[in-house]
């Protein structure tokens, strides 16, 4: 595939939309976006977590957002957050035109991308419920990481959090959610205050709302 130079967005909310969603990204994560075009349709996924290492109990949690483009246009590339926010950073006023990175990154999570069809519903969670876990899985990171704590000392509490699933009236929810899908969706600002549509296709649970979609695979399943 032959990827073209820029892409043109809808309009200029859709530049702000994508400018957000960047903006968020790179606070919890100041990694990669894979930018993938089909159509007049825009998919922009980042990672949020994922395993560092093989039998890591921390589940991979991607982000996406959906926007539109003015002209159809086909294209599949991983970049740093940091070049698309540059780029993003110098379209002024009503510019649309989103000139791409031309350096790629090589992420292993862009090897695992969720299917785009295939979905089953399975249920929804109350916005609330997803809120709470994120803010207290924060806080207990927060509170239980030493200031000299070394990284297998940090990655075992960041595991034994994120990895959890979420429970409702001391039950487990089902489809199992890891606290991390809670994580990404209060980090990403996908959370509306409306109850969150759950969906599974295979290994792959997608959590859906109108600002956008958390999907999550288990470390375990990579």
């Amino acid at each position: 595939m032959l990827t073209p130079d820029s892409l043109e967005l809808a309009d200029p909310q859709v530049v702000a939309d994508l400018r957000t969603f960047v903006v968020r990204a790179r606070a919890a994560d100041d990694g990669a976006v894979h930018l993938s075009a089909s159509g007049t349709v825009l998919a922009a996924y980042v990672c949020l977590m994922r395993p560092r290492f093989l039998g890591e109990a921390v589940p991979t949690v991607l982000g996406l957002r959906t926007m539109r483009l003015a002209k159809p246009a086909e294209a599949e590339l991983t970049v740093s957050l940091a070049s698309v926010a540059d780029r993003l950073a110098r379209m002024a006023g009503h510019a649309v035109v989103l000139s791409l990175p031309p350096t790629r990154v090589t992420e292993s999570w862009t090897g695992v991308l969720p299917p785009r069809s295939g979905w089953s519903p399975a249920g929804r969670l109350p916005s609330a419920l997803l809120e709470e876990a994120a803010r207290d899985g924060a806080r207990r990171v927060a509170e239980a990481v030493p200031e000299s704590a070394g990284r297998p000392v940090v990655d075992g509490l960041r595991s034994a959090v994120w990895g959890a699933q979420l429970t409702a009236a001391d039950r487990p929810v089902e489809p199992p959610v890891p606290a991390g899908a809670a994580f990404a969706a209060m980090a990403l600002g996908f959370l509306d205050g409306h109850d969150v549509d759950v969906f599974t296709n295979g290994r792959w649970t997608r959590l859906s709302t109108g600002r956008g979609h958390v999907l999550v695979r288990s470390g375990a399943s990579l």
